[in-house]
Protein backbone atom coordinates (compact mmCIF):
# COMPACT_ATOMS: atom_id res chain seq x y z
CA UNK A 1 0.00 0.00 0.00
CA UNK A 2 1.30 3.41 -0.93
CA UNK A 3 1.34 5.96 1.89
CA UNK A 4 -1.26 8.23 0.31
CA UNK A 5 -3.72 5.34 -0.21
CA UNK A 6 -4.79 5.22 3.46
CA UNK A 7 -8.31 6.42 4.27
CA UNK A 8 -9.63 7.98 7.48
CA UNK A 9 -13.26 8.08 8.62
CA UNK A 10 -13.91 10.41 11.60
CA UNK A 11 -17.16 10.38 13.55
CA UNK A 12 -17.52 13.54 15.65
CA UNK A 13 -19.98 13.86 18.52
CA UNK A 14 -20.79 16.77 20.81
CA UNK A 15 -19.79 20.41 20.82
CA UNK A 16 -18.08 22.80 18.40
CA UNK A 17 -14.80 22.19 20.25
CA UNK A 18 -14.97 18.55 19.21
CA UNK A 19 -15.56 19.59 15.59
CA UNK A 20 -12.45 21.80 15.74
CA UNK A 21 -10.40 19.03 17.35
CA UNK A 22 -11.48 16.51 14.70
CA UNK A 23 -10.22 18.92 12.06
CA UNK A 24 -6.88 19.06 13.86
CA UNK A 25 -6.66 15.28 14.14
CA UNK A 26 -7.39 14.98 10.41
CA UNK A 27 -4.52 17.42 9.88
CA UNK A 28 -2.19 15.30 12.00
CA UNK A 29 -3.06 12.07 10.24
CA UNK A 30 -2.73 13.68 6.83
CA UNK A 31 1.00 13.93 7.59
CA UNK A 32 1.25 10.14 7.70
CA UNK A 33 -0.79 9.49 4.58
CA UNK A 34 -4.43 9.46 5.70
CA UNK A 35 -7.05 11.31 3.66
CA UNK A 36 -10.69 11.67 4.69
CA UNK A 37 -13.45 9.42 3.43
CA UNK A 38 -17.18 9.24 4.16
CA UNK A 39 -17.24 5.55 3.29
CA UNK A 40 -16.87 3.07 6.17
CA UNK A 41 -16.00 0.25 3.76
CA UNK A 42 -13.08 2.23 2.33
CA UNK A 43 -11.62 3.24 5.72
CA UNK A 44 -8.26 2.00 6.98
CA UNK A 45 -8.80 3.93 10.24
CA UNK A 46 -12.13 4.74 11.91
CA UNK A 47 -11.77 7.38 14.61
CA UNK A 48 -14.49 8.26 17.12
CA UNK A 49 -14.16 11.74 18.65
CA UNK A 50 -16.51 11.46 21.58
CA UNK A 51 -18.73 13.35 24.01
CA UNK A 52 -20.03 12.32 27.44
CA UNK A 53 -21.94 15.39 28.62
CA UNK A 54 -25.21 13.41 28.61
CA UNK A 55 -26.06 9.73 28.95
CA UNK A 56 -27.90 9.79 25.61
CA UNK A 57 -24.68 10.86 23.87
CA UNK A 58 -22.77 7.98 25.48
CA UNK A 59 -25.39 5.42 24.49
CA UNK A 60 -25.39 6.65 20.90
CA UNK A 61 -21.59 6.48 20.68
CA UNK A 62 -21.34 3.00 22.19
CA UNK A 63 -24.03 1.83 19.79
CA UNK A 64 -22.06 3.14 16.81
CA UNK A 65 -18.80 1.68 18.12
CA UNK A 66 -20.57 -1.68 18.26
CA UNK A 67 -21.73 -1.29 14.66
CA UNK A 68 -18.19 -0.91 13.27
CA UNK A 69 -17.30 -4.39 14.50
CA UNK A 70 -18.68 -5.72 11.22
CA UNK A 71 -16.15 -3.63 9.25
CA UNK A 72 -13.39 -5.08 11.41
CA UNK A 73 -14.56 -8.57 10.51
CA UNK A 74 -14.58 -7.66 6.82
CA UNK A 75 -11.15 -6.01 7.05
CA UNK A 76 -8.98 -7.32 9.93
CA UNK A 77 -6.34 -4.65 9.15
CA UNK A 78 -8.84 -1.88 9.97
CA UNK A 79 -7.80 0.30 12.93
CA UNK A 80 -10.52 1.57 15.30
CA UNK A 81 -9.65 4.38 17.71
CA UNK A 82 -11.65 6.29 20.32
CA UNK A 83 -10.56 9.75 21.50
CA UNK A 84 -12.07 12.66 23.41
CA UNK A 85 -14.27 13.03 26.46
CA UNK A 86 -15.83 9.55 26.63
CA UNK A 87 -12.38 8.05 26.08
CA UNK A 88 -11.05 10.15 28.97
CA UNK A 89 -13.94 9.12 31.22
CA UNK A 90 -14.02 5.38 30.52
CA UNK A 91 -10.40 4.58 29.61
CA UNK A 92 -9.63 0.86 30.01
CA UNK A 93 -13.33 0.12 30.57
CA UNK A 94 -14.02 1.19 27.01
CA UNK A 95 -11.74 -1.55 25.70
CA UNK A 96 -13.43 -4.07 28.01
CA UNK A 97 -16.83 -3.04 26.71
CA UNK A 98 -15.71 -2.92 23.06
CA UNK A 99 -12.70 -5.27 22.62
CA UNK A 100 -12.49 -4.52 18.89
CA UNK A 101 -11.30 -0.97 19.69
CA UNK A 102 -7.54 -0.72 19.10
CA UNK A 103 -6.63 2.45 20.99
CA UNK A 104 -8.17 4.90 23.45
CA UNK A 105 -6.74 8.40 23.90
CA UNK A 106 -7.90 10.93 26.47
CA UNK A 107 -8.45 14.62 25.86
CA UNK A 108 -4.87 15.58 26.70
CA UNK A 109 -3.33 12.98 24.37
CA UNK A 110 -4.62 14.33 21.08
CA UNK A 111 -1.16 15.59 20.13
CA UNK A 112 0.18 12.02 20.32
CA UNK A 113 -2.22 10.67 17.73
CA UNK A 114 0.35 10.27 14.95
CA UNK A 115 2.73 8.30 17.18
CA UNK A 116 -0.07 6.10 18.52
CA UNK A 117 -1.38 5.24 15.05
CA UNK A 118 2.09 4.56 13.65
CA UNK A 119 2.92 2.38 16.66
CA UNK A 120 -0.27 0.38 16.27
CA UNK A 121 0.34 -0.06 12.56
CA UNK A 122 3.63 -1.77 13.37
CA UNK A 123 2.81 -3.64 16.61
CA UNK A 124 -0.98 -4.24 16.43
CA UNK A 125 -1.07 -3.94 20.23
CA UNK A 126 -4.00 -2.23 21.95
CA UNK A 127 -3.14 1.04 23.67
CA UNK A 128 -4.88 3.20 26.29
CA UNK A 129 -3.66 6.56 27.64
CA UNK A 130 -5.78 9.01 29.63
CA UNK A 131 -3.01 10.32 31.88
CA UNK A 132 -2.60 13.91 30.67
CA UNK A 133 -6.05 15.45 31.18
CA UNK A 134 -4.75 18.96 32.01
CA UNK A 135 -1.63 18.88 29.88
CA UNK A 136 -0.67 21.21 27.04
CA UNK A 137 -1.85 20.10 23.61
CA UNK A 138 1.06 19.65 21.23
CA UNK A 139 -0.69 19.76 17.84
CA UNK A 140 -1.45 23.47 17.55
CA UNK A 141 1.04 23.95 14.72
CA UNK A 142 -0.73 21.30 12.64
CA UNK A 143 -2.80 22.77 9.81
CA UNK A 144 -6.39 21.56 10.36
CA UNK A 145 -8.37 19.93 7.58
CA UNK A 146 -11.34 22.32 7.72
CA UNK A 147 -14.82 20.90 7.15
CA UNK A 148 -16.35 24.00 5.54
CA UNK A 149 -15.42 26.71 3.06
CA UNK A 150 -16.62 29.87 4.78
CA UNK A 151 -16.57 29.53 8.58
CA UNK A 152 -13.79 28.12 10.76
CA UNK A 153 -13.51 27.22 14.45
CA UNK A 154 -10.32 28.26 16.28
CA UNK A 155 -9.84 27.00 19.86
CA UNK A 156 -8.23 29.59 22.15
CA UNK A 157 -8.29 27.64 25.43
CA UNK A 158 -9.07 24.24 26.85
CA UNK A 159 -10.58 22.94 30.07
CA UNK A 160 -12.82 24.51 32.69
CA UNK A 161 -12.38 25.65 36.31
CA UNK A 162 -16.04 26.25 37.15
CA UNK A 163 -17.11 22.81 38.44
CA UNK A 164 -20.85 23.24 38.04
CA UNK A 165 -22.37 20.39 40.05
CA UNK A 166 -24.06 18.76 37.03
CA UNK A 167 -21.13 19.00 34.63
CA UNK A 168 -18.48 16.41 33.82
CA UNK A 169 -16.42 18.72 31.56
CA UNK A 170 -13.78 19.78 34.15
CA UNK A 171 -13.25 16.10 35.00
CA UNK A 172 -12.70 14.98 31.40
CA UNK A 173 -11.10 18.12 29.94
CA UNK A 174 -9.05 19.25 32.91
CA UNK A 175 -8.30 22.69 34.26
CA UNK A 176 -8.23 25.82 32.13
CA UNK A 177 -5.16 26.51 30.01
CA UNK A 178 -4.92 29.12 27.27
CA UNK A 179 -3.09 29.16 23.95
CA UNK A 180 -0.59 31.93 23.33
CA UNK A 181 -2.00 34.99 21.50
CA UNK A 182 0.66 34.91 18.77
CA UNK A 183 -0.20 31.29 18.00
CA UNK A 184 -3.91 32.09 17.75
CA UNK A 185 -3.36 35.18 15.58
CA UNK A 186 -1.04 33.25 13.28
CA UNK A 187 -3.61 30.48 12.78
CA UNK A 188 -6.39 32.97 12.06
CA UNK A 189 -4.26 34.91 9.57
CA UNK A 190 -3.49 31.66 7.75
CA UNK A 191 -7.16 30.60 7.82
CA UNK A 192 -8.41 33.95 6.51
CA UNK A 193 -5.66 33.86 3.89
CA UNK A 194 -7.06 30.51 2.74
CA UNK A 195 -10.39 32.18 1.99
CA UNK A 196 -12.39 31.74 5.18
CA UNK A 197 -14.57 34.78 5.96
CA UNK A 198 -15.85 33.97 9.44
CA UNK A 199 -13.93 32.86 12.55
CA UNK A 200 -15.44 31.52 15.77
CA UNK A 201 -13.15 31.54 18.82
CA UNK A 202 -13.80 28.53 21.03
CA UNK A 203 -13.37 27.67 24.68
CA UNK A 204 -15.36 26.06 27.48
CA UNK A 205 -15.35 29.57 28.97
CA UNK A 206 -13.78 32.06 26.58
CA UNK A 207 -14.27 34.92 29.04
CA UNK A 208 -11.61 33.52 31.35
CA UNK A 209 -8.98 33.35 28.59
CA UNK A 210 -5.55 34.33 29.95
CA UNK A 211 -2.81 33.73 27.42
CA UNK A 212 0.47 35.60 27.45
CA UNK A 213 -0.97 38.19 29.82
CA UNK A 214 -3.83 39.09 27.47
CA UNK A 215 -7.47 39.12 28.52
CA UNK A 216 -10.20 37.83 26.25
CA UNK A 217 -11.42 41.33 25.29
CA UNK A 218 -7.85 42.27 24.34
CA UNK A 219 -7.50 39.14 22.20
CA UNK A 220 -10.87 39.79 20.59
CA UNK A 221 -9.83 43.34 19.70
CA UNK A 222 -6.57 42.08 18.15
CA UNK A 223 -8.33 39.41 16.06
CA UNK A 224 -10.89 41.98 14.88
CA UNK A 225 -8.04 43.90 13.22
CA UNK A 226 -6.87 40.99 11.04
CA UNK A 227 -7.13 42.02 7.34
CA UNK A 228 -9.62 40.03 5.27
CA UNK A 229 -11.73 38.88 8.22
CA UNK A 230 -15.42 39.58 7.61
CA UNK A 231 -17.06 38.18 10.73
CA UNK A 232 -15.87 37.25 14.22
CA UNK A 233 -17.81 35.16 16.74
CA UNK A 234 -17.00 33.42 20.03
CA UNK A 235 -18.44 30.84 22.40
CA UNK A 236 -19.08 29.93 25.10
CA UNK A 237 -19.39 32.70 27.69
CA UNK A 238 -19.95 32.16 31.41
CA UNK A 239 -22.14 34.97 32.80
CA UNK A 240 -19.92 35.45 35.86
CA UNK A 241 -16.94 36.42 33.68
CA UNK A 242 -18.57 38.54 30.97
CA UNK A 243 -16.96 41.92 31.66
CA UNK A 244 -17.81 45.53 30.88
CA UNK A 245 -14.61 45.59 28.81
CA UNK A 246 -15.88 42.76 26.61
CA UNK A 247 -19.22 44.53 26.04
CA UNK A 248 -17.31 47.70 25.12
CA UNK A 249 -15.08 45.85 22.66
CA UNK A 250 -18.09 44.18 21.03
CA UNK A 251 -19.98 47.46 20.74
CA UNK A 252 -17.01 49.15 19.07
CA UNK A 253 -15.89 46.24 16.91
CA UNK A 254 -15.73 46.20 13.12
CA UNK A 255 -16.35 42.55 12.42
CA UNK A 256 -17.52 41.24 15.80
CA UNK A 257 -20.99 39.82 15.30
CA UNK A 258 -23.94 40.99 17.35
CA UNK A 259 -24.61 37.63 18.99
CA UNK A 260 -23.76 36.22 22.41
CA UNK A 261 -24.43 32.67 23.54
CA UNK A 262 -24.81 33.12 27.30
CA UNK A 263 -25.87 29.90 29.05
CA UNK A 264 -28.06 30.62 32.07
CA UNK A 265 -29.06 26.97 32.72
CA UNK A 266 -32.01 27.87 34.97
CA UNK A 267 -34.25 30.71 36.08
CA UNK A 268 -34.43 30.15 39.84
CA UNK A 269 -31.87 31.29 42.42
CA UNK A 270 -32.33 28.12 44.47
CA UNK A 271 -31.49 25.83 41.55
CA UNK A 272 -28.68 28.10 40.34
CA UNK A 273 -27.13 27.85 43.81
CA UNK A 274 -27.41 24.05 43.75
CA UNK A 275 -25.83 24.08 40.29
CA UNK A 276 -22.90 26.19 41.58
CA UNK A 277 -23.46 28.79 38.86
CA UNK A 278 -22.36 31.61 41.26
CA UNK A 279 -24.77 34.27 39.97
CA UNK A 280 -28.39 35.09 40.68
CA UNK A 281 -31.31 35.63 38.36
CA UNK A 282 -31.19 39.37 39.02
CA UNK A 283 -27.46 39.55 38.25
CA UNK A 284 -28.05 37.73 34.98
CA UNK A 285 -30.92 40.05 34.10
CA UNK A 286 -28.78 43.09 34.91
CA UNK A 287 -26.05 41.75 32.62
CA UNK A 288 -28.56 41.25 29.80
CA UNK A 289 -29.82 44.79 30.27
CA UNK A 290 -26.27 46.13 30.11
CA UNK A 291 -25.51 44.15 26.93
CA UNK A 292 -28.70 45.28 25.19
CA UNK A 293 -28.13 48.90 26.16
CA UNK A 294 -24.65 48.85 24.58
CA UNK A 295 -25.58 46.68 21.55
CA UNK A 296 -29.29 47.24 20.81
CA UNK A 297 -29.46 44.77 17.90
CA UNK A 298 -27.77 41.95 19.85
CA UNK A 299 -29.10 38.40 19.53
CA UNK A 300 -29.04 36.39 22.76
CA UNK A 301 -29.12 32.61 22.92
CA UNK A 302 -28.79 30.34 25.92
CA UNK A 303 -28.76 26.81 27.38
CA UNK A 304 -31.42 25.57 29.79
CA UNK A 305 -31.55 22.38 31.87
CA UNK A 306 -34.88 20.87 32.96
CA UNK A 307 -35.29 18.36 35.76
CA UNK A 308 -32.25 19.22 37.89
CA UNK A 309 -32.42 17.58 41.37
CA UNK A 310 -34.63 19.63 43.65
CA UNK A 311 -36.61 21.20 40.83
CA UNK A 312 -40.21 21.82 41.90
CA UNK A 313 -43.32 23.17 40.23
CA UNK A 314 -42.47 26.51 41.85
CA UNK A 315 -38.87 26.71 40.59
CA UNK A 316 -39.97 25.57 37.14
CA UNK A 317 -42.63 28.29 37.11
CA UNK A 318 -39.92 30.83 38.03
CA UNK A 319 -37.93 29.68 34.99
CA UNK A 320 -40.91 30.18 32.67
CA UNK A 321 -41.36 33.71 34.03
CA UNK A 322 -37.63 34.29 33.57
CA UNK A 323 -37.89 33.28 29.90
CA UNK A 324 -40.73 35.73 29.40
CA UNK A 325 -38.59 38.51 30.88
CA UNK A 326 -35.40 37.86 28.93
CA UNK A 327 -36.95 36.75 25.62
CA UNK A 328 -34.00 34.86 24.17
CA UNK A 329 -33.75 34.57 20.41
CA UNK A 330 -33.17 30.86 20.85
CA UNK A 331 -32.55 28.39 23.66
CA UNK A 332 -30.96 24.96 23.58
CA UNK A 333 -32.96 22.91 26.09
CA UNK A 334 -31.80 19.72 27.77
CA UNK A 335 -33.12 17.20 30.27
CA UNK A 336 -30.80 16.82 33.26
CA UNK A 337 -28.64 13.73 32.90
CA UNK A 338 -26.86 12.12 35.85
CA UNK A 339 -23.10 12.04 35.33
CA UNK A 340 -21.15 9.71 37.63
CA UNK A 341 -18.48 11.65 39.51
CA UNK A 342 -20.41 14.93 39.61
CA UNK A 343 -21.95 16.12 42.91
CA UNK A 344 -25.47 16.46 41.49
CA UNK A 345 -25.59 12.73 40.71
CA UNK A 346 -25.83 12.12 44.46
CA UNK A 347 -28.18 14.99 45.29
CA UNK A 348 -31.51 14.10 46.92
CA UNK A 349 -34.87 14.86 45.31
CA UNK A 350 -34.03 13.56 41.85
CA UNK A 351 -36.83 14.33 39.38
CA UNK A 352 -38.61 11.42 37.67
CA UNK A 353 -38.30 11.02 33.90
CA UNK A 354 -41.99 11.59 33.14
CA UNK A 355 -41.94 14.95 34.94
CA UNK A 356 -38.71 15.94 33.19
CA UNK A 357 -40.17 15.28 29.75
CA UNK A 358 -43.46 17.01 30.55
CA UNK A 359 -41.65 20.13 31.77
CA UNK A 360 -39.29 20.11 28.79
CA UNK A 361 -42.27 20.19 26.41
CA UNK A 362 -43.76 23.16 28.27
CA UNK A 363 -40.42 24.99 28.25
CA UNK A 364 -39.83 24.35 24.55
CA UNK A 365 -43.35 25.46 23.65
CA UNK A 366 -42.83 28.80 25.40
CA UNK A 367 -39.36 29.38 23.92
CA UNK A 368 -40.53 28.43 20.42
CA UNK A 369 -43.32 31.01 20.75
CA UNK A 370 -40.79 33.68 21.77
CA UNK A 371 -38.35 32.69 19.01
CA UNK A 372 -41.11 32.95 16.39
CA UNK A 373 -42.20 36.36 17.69
CA UNK A 374 -38.58 37.57 17.54
CA UNK A 375 -38.25 36.37 13.94
CA UNK A 376 -41.62 37.79 12.87
CA UNK A 377 -40.39 41.22 13.96
CA UNK A 378 -37.72 40.97 11.22
CA UNK A 379 -40.20 40.56 8.36
CA UNK A 380 -39.80 43.50 6.00
CA UNK A 381 -36.27 44.26 7.17
CA UNK A 382 -33.14 43.85 5.02
CA UNK A 383 -30.38 41.82 6.63
CA UNK A 384 -26.77 41.04 5.74
CA UNK A 385 -26.23 37.33 5.05
CA UNK A 386 -22.98 35.41 4.63
CA UNK A 387 -23.67 32.82 1.92
CA UNK A 388 -22.84 29.31 3.15
CA UNK A 389 -24.10 27.18 0.27
CA UNK A 390 -27.04 25.40 -1.30
CA UNK A 391 -29.86 23.89 0.71
CA UNK A 392 -29.56 20.12 1.15
CA UNK A 393 -33.07 19.64 -0.19
CA UNK A 394 -33.18 22.19 -3.03
CA UNK A 395 -30.12 23.32 -5.01
CA UNK A 396 -31.96 26.46 -6.11
CA UNK A 397 -32.25 27.63 -2.51
CA UNK A 398 -29.15 28.99 -0.79
CA UNK A 399 -28.70 29.51 2.93
CA UNK A 400 -26.58 31.70 5.14
CA UNK A 401 -26.59 33.49 8.47
CA UNK A 402 -27.03 37.05 9.59
CA UNK A 403 -24.58 38.73 11.94
CA UNK A 404 -27.08 37.84 14.69
CA UNK A 405 -26.68 34.16 13.73
CA UNK A 406 -30.16 33.84 12.22
CA UNK A 407 -30.47 31.23 9.47
CA UNK A 408 -31.82 32.70 6.21
CA UNK A 409 -32.99 30.87 3.07
CA UNK A 410 -33.20 32.68 -0.29
CA UNK A 411 -33.40 31.87 -4.00
CA UNK A 412 -30.04 31.40 -5.64
CA UNK A 413 -28.93 33.92 -8.24
CA UNK A 414 -25.37 34.90 -9.08
CA UNK A 415 -24.20 34.66 -5.46
CA UNK A 416 -21.18 32.55 -4.56
CA UNK A 417 -20.33 30.77 -1.33
CA UNK A 418 -18.60 33.30 0.92
CA UNK A 419 -20.34 36.36 -0.52
CA UNK A 420 -22.00 38.89 1.76
CA UNK A 421 -25.45 39.67 0.37
CA UNK A 422 -28.45 41.75 1.40
CA UNK A 423 -31.69 39.81 1.83
CA UNK A 424 -35.14 41.29 2.46
CA UNK A 425 -36.97 39.06 4.94
CA UNK A 426 -40.40 38.01 3.61
CA UNK A 427 -41.29 35.08 5.88
CA UNK A 428 -40.38 34.02 9.41
CA UNK A 429 -40.47 30.62 11.06
CA UNK A 430 -39.39 29.53 14.52
CA UNK A 431 -35.87 28.53 13.47
CA UNK A 432 -35.27 30.40 10.20
CA UNK A 433 -36.08 33.32 7.94
CA UNK A 434 -36.93 33.35 4.21
CA UNK A 435 -36.36 36.21 1.83
CA UNK A 436 -35.11 37.58 -1.48
CA UNK A 437 -31.84 39.15 -2.54
CA UNK A 438 -31.98 42.93 -2.91
CA UNK A 439 -29.42 45.11 -4.67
Amino acid sequence: MRVMDKKLKILTYGCQMNVAESERMAGQLQKIGYSLTENFDAADLILFNTCCVRATAEDKIYGKIGEVKKYKRQNPALIVGVVGCLAQKDGENLIKRAPHVDFVLGTGQRGELINVVKNFESTRRQFVDTSNVSGLISDENILPVRAGEVSAFVPIMYGCDNFCTYCIVPHVRGRERSRQPAEIISEIRETVGAGFKEITLLGQNVNSYDGGGKTFPELLRDVDEIPGLERLRFMTSHPKDLSDELIEVMAGGKNICEHIHLPVQYGSDEILRRMNRVYTVEKYLALVEKIRAAIPNISLTTDLIVGFPGETDETFSETLKFLERVRFDMAFTFIYSKRTGTPAADFPNQVDEETKHRRLEILMELQNKISLEKNLALVGQTVEVLVEGASKTDGNIFSGRTRQNKLVLFEHGAEKIGDLVRVKVEQAQTWLLKGKIVS
